[in-house]
């Protein structure tokens, strides 16, 4: 057992950017920000490129300076709620070991991530790297739903004690039990990720939050000063789990992708908005709150997500049930935080309740942050056909099929990081 420690209206518009002009940090003016009832009504999509006080973003200093700071401000007051900033310290415990993984293709790490004071659940985070490689690994990382012991047909592999989703193998009463070991092994195929080169970190969420109202066991209990929900909960996560993962001299610290499915998804596309550390996201399928608009007319909405879900976003989101077109942005601007990092949203023909129409309309609407940028976007003017992969900077998929992360999803993610990584070089 190692254990290292690392340092780790327009009105309303004008007087806010009057005392941001005069603040010295966005989240001190957070409560000039005007409540949800006093904004205007906005049907259509905002645009990225001008400030909340109806400036337009004139150079790229504009932008990284000031513009993208306020969009984060504004999704966090309006939506995902506050975060805590990274513990002072983390002390990455590895917990078990095996070089000779998948017959010796691979080296298996469980590492426990302290996620602050003591009392504080840890981010248990199962990492499995190739062995074969030439330099360090590319990396996905990422939040599960079943456990890492789901994952892989392996008997030592923690089994999370806590609150488990029902419906699952092995889940009996909300408890996760050794029945379940290897039940999801193509959710995330692991091993056909090891053999193009990459490696895959991942944790189950409900180790950071368990994904219910009210819960006591999860971080948002121990940081009670934060209006943060549960999706930027798992967010923060991810953020830890690269903490570690940038001082793995197995991992390559500029080739870190996030991946999320649904719920998870969500998540994954606001760990790369607000961590530039992340130089990649694949949020699948994610949906409403995460990569389709929250002004859509298909599938599921804001007073939906918030009704089913109160938990996954902070109190203020809900006051914009019955108004979503009062939102200052809607999910475009969070893809266009990534910039000009890549980002790929890919989606299933029968999933319309994650809108796969609304996410490229998304993409399109994120675009012209690229561009200004001086990087390419999406590199298409219409939704492609199923099964054609678009693997521009801003790409999309969708495929035959339902709301699922399969083992031909992966074939797609790992295509989409070769073209914006380089294929991976192996001994």
């Amino acid at each position: 057992m190692k254990t290292r420690t690392y340092p780790t209206t327009p009105s309303c518009a004008a007087a806010f950017y009057a005392v941001l002009l005069l603040s010295s940090s966005l989240a001190a003016v957070a409560a000039s920000f005007p409540e949800p009832p006093q904004l205007p009504q906005r049907p259509e999509l905002p645009d990225p490129l001008t400030a909340f006080n109806g400036q337009k973003v004139s150079s790229q200093d504009q932008w990284r300076n000031q513009r993208r700071s306020e969009l984060k401000e504004l999704f966090q007051h309006y939506m995902y709620g506050h975060r805590p900033p990274a513990p002072s310290r983390i002390e990455p415990t590895i917990e078990r070991a095996d070089k000779t993984y998948f017959g010796g293709k691979a080296t298996r790490k469980e590492v426990a991530i302290s996620l602050g004071p003591p009392g504080t659940p840890k981010l248990y985070l199962l990492l499995v790297v190739p062995n074969q490689r030439a330099k360090p690994a590319p990396v996905f990382v990422g939040p599960n739903f079943c456990g890492n012991h789901a994952l892989v047909t392996d008997p030592t592999v923690r089994i999370p004690p806590g609150w488990m989703y029902s419906g699952y193998p092995g889940v009996t009463n909300n408890q996760a039990t050794a029945a379940g070991r290897g039940q999801q092994v193509d959710v995330w195929a692991i091993e056909q990720s090891i053999d193009r080169g990459y490696a895959v970190a991942t944790f189950y969420n409900g180790d950071v939050e368990p994904d219910r109202p009210g819960a006591t066991d999860g971080v948002r209990a121990h940081y009670p000063d934060y209006d943060w929900g549960a999706i930027a909960a798992w967010a923060w996560g991810v953020h830890r789990a690269v903490d570690y993962l940038v001082t793995d001299p197995a991992i390559d610290p500029k080739r870190i992708a996030v991946v999320g499915h649904s719920r998870n998804g969500k998540a994954a596309l606001v760990a790369a908005a607000f961590d530039d550390r992340i130089a990649l996201a694949i949020p699948l399928q994610a949906g409403c709150g995460g990569t389709a608009p929250s002004r859509g007319k298909i599938g599921e909405s804001v007073k939906q997500i918030n009704d089913h879900f109160p938990h996954w976003f902070n109190a203020r989101f809900k006051q914009f049930n019955e108004q979503p077109e009062r939102l200052p942005f809607d999910q475009h601007c969070l893809i266009a935080l990534c910039a000009p990092r890549p980002v790929l949203l890919p989606n299933a023909v029968e999933d319309t309740w994650a809108n796969p129409a609304g996410q490229f309309e998304m993409l399109q609407a994120a675009d012209p942050v690229y561009r200004f940028l001086g990087v390419g976007g999406l590199e298409a003017k219409t939704m492609p056909e199923p099964g054609k992969l678009i693997d521009s900077t801003l790409g999309y998929y969708i495929r035959p099929g339902k709301h699922s992360m399969t083992k031909a999803d992966w074939k797609v993610f790992l295509d989409f990081a070769d073209k914006h990584f380089g294929k991976p070089k192996t001994d």
